[in-house]
């Protein structure tokens, strides 16, 4: 259900200020601590940013996809890593729980992700699986009225301050099949969380390890049936993908934004590069490839918003958007020259963040072979 035009219209024009007044000046200071500061989470969370995707009913700001993409394009024009404070609670670490659980548990954990009064987490991962996620070693034994959980999980977003994860173990047999997903909250005996991981980039994200020692997760955790835990996943992808596309779109429309100011004011042989047909050049693919990918993304949106099956769009949106903004975001730092190699112009910063887009929440090799074999299925 899509909110009244003028009440969303409100929403936008909040985020938008709020990247703009709020998150942009502290981009430096979040990268080089490490560190969202907790007046900005609590910022966020009084502007409804942690229940974005969630009902209504369960006090979240129930946005339709549409609406939530139109959002992540304004997100995404500040640093990856403030979107994904809140990012996990709109994304894949509620979704899973939006799409397929029961009413008790909805209840129970939903009305808190959507005020950020916890954080979630999505645990699939693992040290020796990545891509090959039907292929998860975590396992969960039955054992009267609760499942034990041993394993690891690896690279797993917000887990350092996530108080429930969705994890997907190994019921069953190998392949998807055998798995299923869930709920577990962190206070459980037996669950640690390893120390966050030094990355290329997106500094104030973190990722760690999360290790089950025994760990007793009560039957009614249980998300889905036995066995639906690779479903679960990759419904939950498939809105995951399509928000960090729109991320993507958001983060290359302010590394042109940037480009095309900084080509106005610097001066080389007399006049300002903008001038320049070279220059223009790489500012004109830029734009012309960010509308496209835009443009990909309202309409996968719009058709998963009327119920259509969007697997395959999804994977075509990740795809796009992402190797789109990692093209945007080079020619950003040749547009600068020297200036866009140094730290204080932000435009490495970027170059560096964008960089995981095109690794998670399925490579753009796991798209293109999602692409390959919706078009293969299709054509039968």
């Amino acid at each position: 259900m899509a909110l009244d035009p003028e009440i969303f219209d409100a929403l936008l024009e909040g985020v938008r200020r709020f990247v703009a007044e709020r998150l942009r000046p502290l981009e430096a200071q979040v990268s080089e601590t490490d560190e969202i500061p907790d007046d900005l989470v609590q910022d966020m969370r009084e502007l409804g940013l942690f229940g974005l995707s969630i009902s209504e009913d369960y006090g979240g700001l129930g946005l339709n996809m549409e609406e939530e993409v139109r959002i992540a394009f304004e997100l995404g024009r500040t640093s990856p890593a403030m979107r994904s404070t809140f990012g996990t609670n709109v994304g894949i670490g509620s979704q899973g729980l939006v799409m397929d659980g029961n009413e008790a548990q909805k209840a129970k954990y939903l009305p808190l992700i959507a005020s950020g009064a916890i954080i979630t987490s999505f645990a699939l991962t693992e040290p020796d699986v990545g891509s090959d996620s039907g292929s998860v070693k975590t396992r969960a034994e039955l054992d009267g009225d609760a499942y034990v959980l041993n394993g690891s999980k690896r690279y797993i977003t917000n887990a350092d301050k996530a108080d429930l994860f969705t994890v997907m173990a190994r019921t069953g047999g190998p392949g998807p099949k055998g798995v299923t997903a869930f709920l577990v909250p962190r206070d459980l005996p037996g669950l640690s969380v390893g120390k966050p991981e030094r990355k290329m980039g997106q500094q104030g994200a973190h990722v760690c390890d999360v290790n089950f020692d025994n760990v007793r997760v009560p039957v009614e955790n249980r998300l889905g049936a036995e066995g639906d835990g690779f479903k679960v996943a990759m419904r939950v992808l498939d809105r995951g993908r399509l928000h960090i596309s729109a991320v993507c779109v958001g983060a290359a429309e302010r590394l042109i934004a940037d480009s095309i100011a900084y080509a106005r004011e610097r001066q080389q042989f007399g006049k300002p590069i903008a001038e320049f047909q070279l220059i223009q050049a790489m500012i004109a693919d830029s734009v012309a490839e960010c509308k496209a990918a835009k443009a990909l993304v309202l309409q996968t949106a719009q058709a998963k918003d009327r119920g259509e099956r969007i697997t395959e769009d999804c994977a075509c949106a990740k795809l796009i958007a992402s190797e789109m903004v990692g093209r945007v975001a080079d020619r950003a730092v040749q547009i600068f020259g020297g200036a866009g190699y140094i730290a204080d112009y932000g435009i490495e910063r970027f170059y560096r963040d964008v960089r995981l887009f095109r690794i998670y929440e399925g490579t753009s090799e796991i798209q293109r072979t999602i692409i390959a074999r919706e078009a293969l299925r299709s054509e039968k």
